[in-house]
């Protein structure tokens, strides 16, 4: 007896296979049934099951002010990797970083010969005192999602994972920690000490090659540190006396570094090294007034309006205020001040000892990512929240960005089917494609002749909408703004 696929799925032939079967169950002692296994639980992506351990993304603080998040989750029992998420906390794009212990850090859009890219730091986290150091490189990827070029340290050392900077001459810059023999006995520590040196290249991202170099141990006296020293079975490690974390260019072109423990910000000639002013620490060039004073900090900028930001942490190897923030200063090098003008905190006023930044928005806002904290928040100009979120509670991200992104993804659409109730359930997503406006499915009984069922429209990173009946075959289009057709999955059979 001949029963086909289609009487099979929907139900008709039930009694039939039962009846052609008889003789073998007829032939068969009876056993007791064993108990049915415990139902597995759903997929949190059908169309993608492969991402089922991303950490989820809650927004606590609906906004509206356009752009998209990006993240770098970071826990033993997610996924890692750059992660984008719009203002809902749904994912749009996410790639996982390969193994073994490779971590993504500082995922942000930068441009690159004058064209939107996307960076990342992938490698190995270490370090001292419970302070990461990185070793590894940068990866930079273009509006299609594809490896451009990755950019490496010159020499025998790998990048730190800390800041990228991709500059107007084609450069990049980023920095290096470089153990180099050291005596410490003036700080009490061994003779035969070694010293993590902060290093700041300038690499050539076309060719590699190294194109300036900043070494803070010729400019930054190692007194300066408040990190204490290696001790016992640990003396003889290389002790991060400057722990630098973010490098970015002032309006005259000079940089601005941050040494998280040194607690103080350097603005250093870019031609020739030279220190022209350091604020905060203990041998502050300029006077800084109560409300501005800084610790443990990160991700030291200029802002539009001629002032200047950090990320205070005010926590890390001590704790030296209740909460931490985004604080803006304004720096008069006539009268060698410093003077407070403004401080971004968090509803929770929480306090992150390590990792952050804080960056000014294009419409006068401001970003905060709360590193160790796994949170983000978004501020008007006036310090108000108008967005806010975060990771998991096991969670943290180094830093996160909040910028404006379009991508289309060369990979196809990727397309999940079920059956319930007698119709077909399609789940579509598209990693990474931002131009997704409308999603159609499109079934029937061969794969070349397929006509359309269903239309539904872009619901987060997956939309899940029905189609009458189980079709032999399904396809999905994705559609634009304008409703053409800018991707299709491959027809997948529908089964039961």
């Amino acid at each position: 007896m001949t029963i086909s696929r289609r009487a099979l799925l929907t139900g008709s032939a039930a009694v039939t296979v039962l009846a052609a079967g008889g003789g073998y169950l007829a032939g068969r002692r009876h056993e007791p049934e064993a108990a049915a296994p415990a139902p597995a639980a759903p997929p949190k992506y059908r169309s993608r099951p492969d991402l089922d351990l991303l950490p989820d993304v809650t927004v606590t603080t609906p906004g509206s002010s356009g752009g998209l998040i990006f993240l770098t989750p970071f826990a033993a029992t997610a996924l890692r990797g750059p992660l984008i998420v719009d203002e809902r906390g749904s994912p749009v794009w996410f790639r996982k970083v390969p193994d073994p212990a490779t971590v993504a850090i500082d995922f942000k859009p930068q441009t690159y010969r004058g064209r939107p890219v996307l960076t990342w730091w992938e490698g190995t986290i270490g370090g001292t005192g419970g302070q990461g150091v990185g070793q590894g490189e940068f990866v930079v990827a273009d509006q299609a999602y594809r490896e451009i070029t990755r950019i490496r340290a010159a020499g025998t050392e790998q990048a730190d994972q800390h800041d990228l900077v991709l500059t107007d001459r084609g450069t990049a810059l980023f920095w290096v920690y470089d153990p180099v023999a050291y005596d410490l006995t003036a700080l009490g520590g061994p003779a035969d000490g070694v010293l993590h040196d902060g290093v700041l290249q300038e690499i050539d991202v076309a060719t590699g090659r190294k194109v300036f170099e900043w070494r803070a141990r010729d400019h930054v006296d190692v007194a300066e540190s408040y990190a204490p020293l290696p001790q016992g079975d640990s003396a003889h490690l290389p002790y991060d006396y400057l722990h630098p974390n973010s490098v970015s260019l002032d309006t005259d072109g000079h940089l601005l570094l941050s040494a998280r423990h040194t607690w103080a910000v350097y603005k250093v000639h870019r031609t020739t090294g030279e220190v022209i002013w350091r604020i905060g620490g203990k041998k502050s060039d300029l006077r800084v007034d109560e409300r501005s004073a800084f610790s443990w900090q990160h991700d030291f900028q200029r802002r539009r309006d001629g002032s200047y930001s950090v990320f205070d942490n005010g926590a890390g190897i001590s704790v030296e205020r209740e909460y931490s923030r985004g604080l803006v200063f304004r720096v008069d090098e006539k009268a060698r001040t410093v003077t407070f003008a403004a401080e971004y905190v968090h509803p929770e006023r929480l306090s992150a000892p390590t990792q952050g930044n804080f960056r000014e928005l294009a419409d006068g806002g401001s970003f905060v990512g709360w590193g160790q904290q796994p949170h983000f928040t978004e501020h008007a100009a006036d310090g108000t929240v108008r967005l806010a979120g975060h990771l998991p509670a096991d969670n943290q991200s180094y830093r996160a960005y909040k910028a404006e992104w379009a991508a289309a993804a060369q990979d196809q659409p990727a397309l999940g089917l079920r059956v319930e109730g007698g119709n077909t359930i399609v789940s579509a997503s598209w990693n990474g494609h931002t131009g997704v406006r409308r999603w159609r499915a499109r079934s029937g009984g061969q794969p070349g002749r397929l006509a359309a069922s269903a239309e539904a429209e872009r619901a987060g990173f997956e939309t899940t909408f029905p189609v009458a009946g189980i079709p032999e075959y399904v396809v999905v289009e994705a559609l634009d703004e304008a409703g053409q057709v800018i991707g299709s999955s491959s027809a997948i059979p529908v089964r039961v």
